[in-house]
């Protein structure tokens, strides 16, 4: 069996890679049609080491990816990639340079300051945990430490929107609104500025439901897949939108990322 050595992406970096990685990554999604390889190489101190990966991309017929701020790095792969004919991306220095240029400014050389554990990471990783731990309704006694609650019925993107709103440093919970189950004490007590609805049309959300269902391997003809189910629990979702006083989002055909945009919009 002869075996096909796939194209290889070296990922370089003197911090995580975890910026160059992103890019390359982000860059591979527009060439589906090649199966690429990646291998990430972090914390690279030396120029010996550069040597090394440059002399392995030239063996396997890769191109490098980096993101050095050391200087003397950058150098070196810029001088190998001339040496040993492999093509060197500088994912961060025309950046640094026009910022330089532009701003008549010193960068500072520390590797990873992209990614210290600041008290904004920390923050972050709170309203992470805070989210999942409120998801669905789970503690309704955190709707009084959040700074958003979602409320709408299922499968109008309120978990997706609760993690991606955390990722901002947002604390959300959400609550699931169903006609035969009684919304919380706890809901009804905070400032409806504080209380987001989420909402769809009809038939969408029916197509997304029937979807699921399938995917759980249930028949989709039960009732939480049918027109009639889904005009009742948007009824119920209008009755307490009103009577709360919330604003509401239609989620229909939009994004998590558009969603979060207008909602970031409602919280400021």
């Amino acid at each position: 069996m002869v075996h096909i050595n796939k194209p290889k992406i070296y990922i370089c970096s003197d911090s995580i890679g975890e910026t160059a990685e992103r890019v390359v990554q982000a860059t591979m999604k527009q060439f589906n049609s090649i199966d690429m390889e990646t291998k990430k190489i972090g914390h690279i101190k030396s120029e010996e080491e550069i040597t090394a990966i440059m002399e392995e991309a030239a063996e396997t017929g890769g191109f490098i990816a980096y993101t050095l701020v050391q200087p003397e790095l950058r150098q070196m792969v810029k001088d190998e990639s001339i040496r040993l004919g492999v093509r060197a991306v500088d994912i961060m220095g025309p950046m640094i340079q026009a910022f330089v240029d532009t701003f008549h400014g010193s960068p500072n050389r520390t590797p990873g300051l992209l990614h210290q554990l600041d008290e904004e990471y920390f923050h972050r990783v709170e309203a992470i945990e805070f989210a999942v731990k409120s998801d669905d309704g789970r503690d309704t006694s955190a709707f009084t430490k959040a700074n958003l609650v979602l409320i709408g019925i299922s499968r109008t993107s309120k978990t997706p929107l609760s993690i991606f709103l955390a990722y901002k440093g947002i604390k959300v919970a959400n609550f699931p609104l169903v006609p035969e189950v009684k919304l919380p004490d706890e809901l009804l007590q905070i400032p409806a500025r504080r209380i987001i609805g989420l909402t769809m049309q009809a038939d969408k959300l029916l197509k997304i439901r029937t979807e699921r269902l399938k995917t759980a391997g249930l028949p989709s003809s039960a009732k939480y897949a049918s027109l009639e189910r889904v005009i009742q629990e948007q009824e119920y979702a209008d009755h307490w939108f009103r009577k709360i006083g919330c604003s509401t989002v239609d989620v229909t055909d939009k994004s998590i990322e558009e969603t979060a945009e207008i909602i970031m919009g409602f919280h400021h």
